[in-house]
């Protein structure tokens, strides 16, 4: 080979080097440059910033939690084993006090926990039932044959004729109402004959006074009476008439039959007023009372609406449907509600914080009402056309004239609110991000709201989702929460002597065993309190549970361990005792003396 084209091959080496060696120069250089960067955030010279650009710990320092306590917290994303809920990040940002818990704005992102402000304003919830339409029970009339007879005119022959006051319904022919009028007309007759002696006029007087009377309980009236004392000669004919206006609700006369005395011939009803039975539950019924409107639509009279007033709560709860029966009365003068018909009823009631709030109704104000009959209402004084009581005011019965009678109660979201065993809680966001624990009372639901009768003010911002995340970090942080919403409360009034170093060993402890140890305070060996020396151990004696400050402790408690209990048992006792007469446990002396120390 020549020296020109050894060198020529040398170029082209050269040449092939220099293509591919600075390719490899700078990826060497990448992957030491990513190298140092993960090896700085190993150390924790540099953060990881998420994806809103806010720095946060490594995983390895996350804790995953589900919001309902399922399962232990965990290292890894992911969903709940148990009731499948999504899995959310716990940091060392949600550390608050003992009431509240700290959330910061990523993680308040990811768990959505968001708040509303608590308002206050009347509120009015509505009662719904179904009931069935009913005859005024009031209003019914049985018409009976007032002397044995055969019927021999019939002038009502069908069910649901409607007649008026007076009406002759049916003609009985009856032989014993013929010898009562002939009776009559002798005994007028001889009344009417002069006679000398004052004591047999007396006896004519008497004699006719009697035998009209028994034409008077024979079913005659007086128009009736006064013909026959006209025409002269006896009658054998008697006018079954109408009593009332009303509607011929039951037929039991039948033309030529043969009748006895007090044998019903016809039952009548007056269907311009109809009863309304409605069914509520006992919750309900406690919320209505005498005179409430009740507005009240039947499917068949569709686009139609009817009012009417509660006349009757029933005092009984019924043992097979557990509601209770009430009684409204209902204007039918037009005669479009059917006996027998369902009727969908509405009741507004308003909600008040004392249930002894009087309702304003604009019909009743100032007005008197009928204690029986609702539906009689009068400007003034007097007495009920129907039943002859005494009007009473409407305020006796609990409504007013004055329309700012509704009051103003606090009403939250129902979400916001978490329910256990009895207990009611919310979270209120005093200050940005600080969620603090609050014991409520709830009252009435009203669709989607509810009432709280305590513990919240208006304007308050409260947490409406992600309760359960916040009732969680409160149980992890071993404070009050939802299951024992007044162990803050209870820690204090037992044991207000412990210090925060021993507050937090108890808290150490198992959930099970913390309220123990809370009640037991002091170690029944050393008369240490509890805590003081480290998470008290425990040792069981006849299936109960005694702490003690150490396991140092342990030897000496199995060998007296009768006499441990006994005193523990005693200072139980003592410190009942003290409460009760308002003292300290330890203003109170012990005849044993103090307890062996360490």
């Amino acid at each position: 080979m020549s020296p020109v084209s050894h060198n020529s091959w040398l170029r082209r080496i050269w040449a092939f080097i220099s293509i591919i060696s600075l390719p490899l120069m700078l990826f060497a250089a990448l992957v030491c440059a990513f190298g140092a960067v993960g090896l700085m955030q190993r150390v924790g010279w540099i953060a990881v910033s998420g994806p809103s650009g806010t720095p946060h710990t490594a995983s390895k320092d996350v804790d995953y939690i589900c919001p309902m306590m399922c399962v232990p917290p965990v290292k890894e994303p992911g969903r709940c084993p148990k009731c499948d809920m999504e899995l959310v990040p716990v940091t060392s940002s949600t550390a608050g006090d003992r009431r509240s818990v700290l959330v910061d704005s990523a993680t308040r992102r990811i768990a959505n926990i968001t708040t509303v402000e608590v308002k206050s304003y009347p509120v009015t919830r509505e009662i719904q039932s179904v009931g069935e339409i009913s005859y005024d029970e009031g209003s019914l009339r049985a018409i009976t044959a007032y002397a044995s007879g055969r019927i021999e005119d019939l002038f009502v022959d069908y069910t649901g004729a409607v007649v008026e006051e007076g009406d002759r319904l049916a003609v009985v022919y009856s032989p014993q109402l013929h010898s009562a009028v002939a009776e009559y007309l002798q005994a007028m007759k001889a009344e009417a004959r002069p006679s000398g002696l004052q004591a047999v006029a007396e006896a004519n007087r008497l004699l006719r006074a009697n035998t009209r009377q028994k034409l008077v309980e024979l079913g005659l009236n007086p128009d009736q009476i006064k013909e026959l004392e006209r025409a002269g000669k006896p009658g054998s004919r008697l006018d079954i008439s109408a009593p009332l206006s009303g509607t011929v609700i039951e037929r039991m006369a039948v033309q030529g039959e043969t009748v006895k005395e007090g044998q019903p011939l016809f039952r009548l009803a007056d269907l311009s007023s109809v009863w309304l039975i409605l069914e509520l539950f006992p919750q309900d019924a406690s919320a209505v009372r005498y005179g409430q409107k009740v507005q009240a639509r039947v499917k068949s009279l569709a686009g139609q609406q009817f009012e009417g007033r509660i006349a009757f709560i029933s005092p009984n709860v019924s043992p097979t449907t557990r509601t209770v029966s009430v009684r409204v009365v209902i204007d039918n003068s037009k005669g479009q509600l059917r006996i027998g018909d369902y009727v969908s009823a509405r009741i507004a009631v308003p909600v008040a914080p004392s249930s002894k709030n009087l309702v304003f109704d604009p019909d009743l104000a100032d007005k008197w009402i009928s204690p029986r009959h609702p539906h009689i209402i009068s400007d003034a004084p007097g007495s009920c056309p129907v039943c002859g009581g005494k009007l009473v005011p409407a305020q006796d019965l609990g409504f007013t004239s004055e329309t700012e009678a509704a009051r103003d109660v606090i009403v939250v979201p129902r979400t916001s609110v978490l329910h256990a065993a009895g207990h009611s809680v919310v979270y209120v966001e005093t200050d940005p991000g600080r969620f603090e624990i609050r014991h409520v009372q709830t009252g009435t639901v009203v669709d989607s709201e509810i009432v709280i009768s305590k513990g919240l003010e208006a304007g308050e911002k409260i947490a409406v989702s992600g309760g359960f995340l916040l009732d969680s970090q409160m149980q992890l942080a071993g404070n009050p929460s939802l299951i024992d919403p007044n162990r803050l409360e209870r820690e204090k009034r037992t044991a207000p002597q412990m210090d925060a170093k021993m507050l937090a060993a108890i808290r150490s402890m198992p959930m099970t065993d913390q309220q123990a140890a809370m009640d037991q305070v002091i170690c029944p060996v050393t008369e240490f309190q509890l805590g003081s020396m480290g998470v008290p151990p425990k040792a069981s004696v006849d299936g109960r549970d005694i702490f003690l400050c150490c396991e140092g402790c342990r030897g000496k408690f199995m060998k007296n361990r009768k006499r441990y209990v006994a005193l523990l048992e005693r200072r139980r006792k003592d410190t009942s005792a003290s409460a009760a007469d308002g003292l300290s446990p330890e203003s109170k002396t012990h005849g044993d003396g103090h307890l062996e120390k360490h």
